[in-house]
C-alpha cells in the first residue's frame, strides 16, 4: 500500500474544491492520505465515504483524520469489498468518486461511479499510468490490462469528458456530462 503522491493529492483537493464537493466516495482508504487531501478541499459540511476491505486501513485513516483535526462525522468508513458496498450507496448522490482499489476491478468501479455520480460529478482513477506499464504493449499482466481496458471504456463513453493528468502515477479524471449535454 503506497500513499498517493503530493501532486495527486493536490489535484484531488483542487477537484473537490472546484466541485464544492459535499459528498465523495473513496474506494481504497489506505492510511487516509488521499481522504485527507479530499476532505481539505471539500465544503466544511462535506462527508467522505471511504470503503476498504482492510479494517486496519480504516483504523489508521481514522487516526490520520483525527490528528488533522477533521471532525469524526465528516468521514464515514465502510469495511468491505467495494463491489459489495457500492451497490448499497445512493444513485446520483455523489460529487466525486475516487478509485484507488483493486486495479483489476477498475472497469466495474467505473460502472458503479457512473450510477453514483450526479450530473456534472467527477470520477478519478489513481495509477492510470501504472508505473509506465500501460504505455508498454509488451506488458500484459492483469492489472496493466485492466487499466488499459478502463482507459478505453472512458475514452469511448460519450457521457464522459476525460483527461489524464500526469501527476503521481497518473490520475485519469472524467466529468459526467449533464443530461442532454453529450
Amino acid at each position: 500500500m503506497v500513499p498517493i503522491s503530493s501532486g495527486t493529492g493536490a489535484a484531488l483537493r483542487f477537484l473537490t474544491a472546484v466541485l464544492e464537493a459535499r459528498t465523495v466516495v473513496e474506494i481504497g482508504t489506505g492510511t487516509g492520505v488521499s481522504g485527507l487531501w479530499m476532505l481539505r478541499g471539500m465544503r466544511p459540511d462535506g462527508v467522505l465515504t471511504t470503503v476498504d476491505i482492510e479494517a486496519e486501513h480504516q483504523r489508521l485513516a481514522k487516526e490520520t483524520f483525527s490528528e488533522a483535526g477533521i471532525p469524526s462525522q465528516r468521514a464515514r468508513t465502510i469495511s468491505g469489498s467495494a463491489l459489495d458496498v457500492l451497490p448499497r450507496l445512493t444513485d446520483g448522490h455523489y460529487d466525486l468518486v475516487f478509485c484507488d482499489g483493486d486495479k483489476r476491478e477498475y472497469s466495474a468501479y467505473l460502472a458503479e461511479a457512473l450510477r453514483l455520480l450526479r450530473p456534472g460529478g467527477v470520477v478519478a482513477f489513481d495509477n492510470a499510468l501504472w508505473h509506465d506499464r500501460v504505455a508498454d504493449p509488451s506488458q500484459r499482466d492483469p492489472e496493466t490490462s485492466a487499466i488499459r481496458e478502463l482507459s478505453r471504456l472512458v475514452a469511448e463513453n460519450d457521457n464522459l469528458v476525460p483527461v489524464l493528468l500526469p501527476v503521481g502515477d497518473g490520475l485519469l479524471v472524467a466529468k459526467k456530462e449533464w443530461a442532454g449535454d453529450a
